[in-house]
């Protein structure tokens, strides 16, 4: 994947779509459009999922309180939005196994009657994923219970057992890209979508872009361009026409980090209701566990959403209240915190009432087709409902849609056991060889190749990790990584999970990164104190700074 030649391709090609932002539901357009044989290419921002795609709870589900909702209010409107996402919840996980998979989830009953009410609930649930369900939820007595998630509260009367969806969501959104690159898609990252030319008509014909690597400018030419940037929709709306009113508004979710031993189960908890009506999760994640979200009203900003200290008091008191022994703010070993597009419709509501649905929406003055709202769980429905839109305004014949079958690179071939090749066949040790099965699927053979070639390469980035220095060489050859944080926080996600790790190989990936991209030794050092002060930042800002 050589950034050069993509920049090279965007200047040179006219285009069928441009389509601005490259997190899920982008790079879902993307994959969607190059599979039905348009002529695509993505401008994304910063680095691909590096806004809200990587900062979700790494579920993909119907939403079990948007059913709730949909029950409680007679809402049809979530009641069918809630059935779709199950439905799109296996697909998911059939498209990239190695990526996505099945989590089983506790839900603490604390009398006879919220077991009733929970179970009748998730039965219902079962029942509108009908024939796409990936387990079936049960309720389990206090024993049954405990012995599922031993960290649980003995004070509970029961629990309900269901299961959704889990993925890693960085580097499924990685893999919309490189699997529509393979179609013939154009993309780049860290290219800043700057001004539009339009037609004698008004309608846009030119995107003009900036490489902000370099300083180049570009191009773009392309008979429509789609809006997929997320919470900051209405930059993209207003630049294109200036006239158009406000349609977004935004929360920030928050998510802590600890130790994955305080909880010795791989069955997570959802604690079923707070005291401002949210729901939390206890997930097990990457050995690690994630603890989220919080749902506060937010405003666009430049910088990055942090953590802060009165959320992580939030996030740890409703833990306390659900685990047997507390946990406390110096176990925090990471956090990070994204903003939630959420598609106006009362302006007066409050976010946490918000559909997470979506709308496609045409500008008629400047032509512009906007994907506003929505979530992970259905970026793939998201996307297709743009594409089509994309066909009906060009009066094209429409070729059907067919990435819900369409295998992500890593998944040809791919098996739980699959690490056992790289063991066999490169030696590769087995933890590194486990790692790389659950991260890049059977491209992980790539990277096995890199050890063999480069014996040093072999090296672990530190001794407790599995990462090596053949993967950080890897995701810059083949997967455009171009910074620290392109590397740390999305290809690896281990900024998000582990910041004392993060820092300890920060030195050594820049020197791995310094080689390949032909940094000098003033931009390896600013590269280095740079990320170092952010990561200082992070701890700051959640008060756990020693």
């Amino acid at each position: 994947m050589q950034r050069n030649h993509h920049l090279e391709q965007a200047e040179n090609q006219e285009f069928d779509l441009c389509i601005i932002g490259g997190g899920a539901t982008g790079a879902g357009c993307l994959l969607d459009a190059q599979s039905r044989g348009l002529k695509a290419i993505l401008i994304e921002k910063h680095d691909f999922a590096s806004e809200t795609s990587s900062k979700s709870t790494k579920l993909i589900h119907g939403g079990v309180r948007y059913l709730e909702q949909a029950v409680k209010q007679a809402d049809l409107n979530q009641y069918h939005m809630v059935k779709k996402a199950l439905r799109e919840r296996l697909i998911l996980i059939r498209n990239a196994p190695h990526l996505a998979h099945p989590l089983a989830l506790l839900t603490p009953c604390m009398s006879w009657m919220e077991g009733i009410y929970y179970t009748a609930g998730l039965k219902m649930y079962d029942t509108l994923s009908g024939d796409l369900s990936i387990g079936k939820s049960e309720w389990l007595n206090k024993e049954e219970a405990l012995k599922r998630n031993p960290a649980l509260t003995h004070k509970i009367h029961s629990a309900v057992l269901y299961y959704d969806g889990q993925l890693n969501d960085a580097r499924y959104n990685m893999s919309l890209v490189k699997t529509a690159m393979q179609y013939g898609a154009v993309a780049l990252n860290h290219a800043e979508a700057r001004t539009f030319e339009k037609d004698a008509t008004g309608r846009l014909a030119v995107l003009h872009v900036r490489d902000s690597l370099t300083g180049r400018l570009l191009r773009v030419r392309a008979k429509r361009f789609i809006n997929a940037t997320g919470p900051f929709a209405d930059r993209i709306r207003l630049l294109a026409n200036p006239e158009m009113g406000r349609r977004m508004r935004v929360s920030k979710g928050v998510h802590i980090i600890i130790p994955g031993e305080l909880m010795p189960s791989e069955t997570a908890i959802l604690v079923p209701k707070t005291d401002d009506g949210r729901v939390v999760f206890i997930i097990p994640y990457n050995g690690k566990l994630m603890i989220g979200t919080t749902e506060t009203e937010s405003e666009l900003t430049e910088t990055e959403p942090v953590v802060e200290r009165a959320e992580v008091d939030y996030l740890i008191g409703y833990v306390n209240r659900y685990f047997n022994k507390p946990i406390h703010a110096d176990q925090v070993i990471a956090g990070f915190a994204g903003l939630r597009p959420l598609l106006q419709a009362d302006p007066n509501a409050d976010t946490k009432q918000l559909v997470r649905d979506h709308e496609v929406e045409v500008d008629p003055t400047s032509g512009l087709i906007s994907i506003l709202g929505g979530k992970w769980t259905t970026y793939r429905l998201m996307s297709k409902d743009t594409i089509d839109k994309f066909y009906e305004l060009e009066g094209q014949a429409e070729k059907p849609c067919v990435t819900d079958h369409i295998k992500l690179v890593g998944a040809e071939g791919y098996a739980d056991d699959f690490w056992k090749v790289l063991v066999n066949k490169y030696a590769v040790p087995e933890a590194v060889a486990k790692h790389l099965n659950r991260q890049y699927g059977t491209e992980s053979l790539e990277i096995a190749q890199l050890m063999r070639e480069q014996p040093d390469w072999n090296e672990r980035l530190a001794e407790h990790l599995p990462h090596t220095k053949a993967e950080v060489v890897f995701v810059v050859r083949a997967e455009m990584a171009q910074t620290l944080k392109d590397v740390l926080a999305r290809r690896f996600g281990l900024e998000l999970t582990d910041w004392e790790s993060t820092d300890e190989i920060t030195e050594t990936v820049a020197d791995l990164m310094a080689a390949e991209l032909g940094w000098t030794a003033g931009e390896r050092q600013k590269a280095v104190q740079d990320y170092h002060a952010e990561l200082d930042w992070f701890r700051k800002s959640a008060g756990l700074m020693v």
